[in-house]
């Protein structure tokens, strides 16, 4: 992946942007520190479809959220012996 400085980056957006499109992936820095990624947008929806929901959108699904377990066996237990 390709680095730009932000500077660069807003200077020149439309060769950033191109280079996003037929390179993939460009990370843009702030200071030399490492701040956004700039990525194409097919990329982007197959991470979000591939990302895991969050608790949020697991609690707010309309589908039950808990299994109903099975019926319950109940197991004779075995005879104990106390010494006394």
């Amino acid at each position: 992946m390709a680095s730009w400085p932000v500077q660069d980056a807003k200077a020149r957006f439309s060769e950033f942007l191109d280079a996003t499109l037929e390179k993939g992936p460009q990370i843009v820095t702030r200071r030399g520190v490492e701040a956004a990624v700039l990525v194409p947008i097919a990329e982007w929806r197959r991470l979000l479809s591939s990302a895991k929901p969050t608790l949020k959108e697991l609690l707010l699904r309309p589908e039950p959220r808990f299994e109903t377990p099975g019926k319950r066996t109940f197991r004779r237990r075995r005879p104990v012996a106390f010494e006394s």
